[in-house]
Parts: structure tokens; C-alpha cells; sequence
């Protein structure tokens, strides 16, 4: 059973209340203009990246209320491209709280200005750590409070990816050992 409304106690401070995934919910949009396509009239790649991560920080500062450092990036997937004179729309939510650090997930569409046709381009789960304003070191993230069972199923699969970017990340130390 997921927890759903919780207080955690921050070192020396009252505890802090939980908030909802709609409290933190992002999104933003652009034209795709000639300077960020390739050849092909494409969405360069590396520029959906960087959008992803910008509307990904959004959400987890919002949740966090505070600076947020991008700590890694567990998946990114292109479904289709985004061509030239289409819309680039993002949406992004935070997944699941951990203790400093959260997940975010991102979802990025385009849309056809003139038809209106919009499909779903790329998915992406960023994880951020939160910062305090003043000594920059990780502090504690409000818990997330969940209600709906989407909600929940996203909780739990954050908290898989979670479990074996921990795995691999160990997994990396000690064959350099």
C-alpha cells in the first residue's frame, strides 16, 4: 500500500507538509524554427533534451521549492519527429519523492498548427536533487500525495527505475574496482 499523505521531519525544522502532483505540473511550448532543426527539417534531438530538461526542473522546483540539480536522466524515447513550423509541446509531473531527490516524468507532443493533428513524440524520467538556497547541500523534498490509481501505478514504477539505476550505478563502482 503507497502512503499517500505524509509529514517528514527536516533536519532541525517543523515537519514538512506533503503536496500533490497538481501542485507541480509543467508545461511549455515552442515553435520549431530553422536555428534547432537539422537538415532534414527535424527537431534536433539534442534540443528536445534540453527542453526536456528545463520543463523537467520546472515541476521539481515547483515541488521542491527550492534550486534542483538535473542528477540523471534514466530514459529518453523519440517516438516520431517534430518538424519545422510544428508546435513542441511538454508536460511534465513529478512521479515519486524519495528523501533529497525526486523524479520527474515528461511527456513531449507535436502539434500541426494548421491541422491541429497532435502526436506524441518523446518520453523522458529525470530525476533532480534539491538544493538548499544557502549551503547548496541536498535537503528533504515535501512528500507526494497521491490520488488517483495513474498516480499510484507512476509511483511505483519510478520507484523501479529507481531501484536498478541504483543497481547499475553500483553495479559501474565496482568493476572499476
Amino acid at each position: 500500500m503507497v502512503k499517500t499523505n505524509r509529514k517528514v521531519e527536516a533536519p532541525g525544522k517543523a515537519l514538512i507538509k506533503g503536496k500533490s502532483i497538481n501542485a507541480s505540473r509543467s508545461e511549455m511550448s515552442e515553435v520549431v524554427l530553422p536555428a534547432v532543426t537539422n537538415l532534414l527539417g527535424k527537431l534536433l534531438g539534442g534540443h528536445v533534451m534540453h527542453l526536456v530538461d528545463v520543463v523537467a526542473a520546472m515541476a521539481a522546483s515547483r515541488h521542491a521549492n527550492s534550486y534542483v540539480v538535473t542528477a540523471s536522466v534514466d530514459y529518453i524515447d523519440f517516438r516520431n519527429p517534430i518538424n519545422l513550423g510544428e508546435l513542441v509541446i511538454l508536460k511534465s509531473q513529478v512521479n515519486r519523492v524519495f528523501n533529497t531527490s525526486l523524479e520527474v516524468g515528461v511527456k513531449v507532443f507535436s502539434e500541426n498548427p494548421l491541422t491541429g493533428e497532435r502526436k506524441h513524440t518523446t518520453t523522458a524520467y529525470v530525476t533532480f536533487v534539491a538544493l538548499d538556497a544557502t549551503t547548496r547541500k541536498p535537503k528533504p523534498v515535501p512528500p507526494l500525495i497521491l490520488k488517483t490509481a495513474e498516480e499510484k501505478r507512476r509511483w511505483r514504477e519510478a520507484g523501479d527505475r529507481r531501484k536498478y539505476r541504483l543497481e547499475m550505478r553500483y553495479r559501474k563502482q565496482r568493476s572499476k574496482d
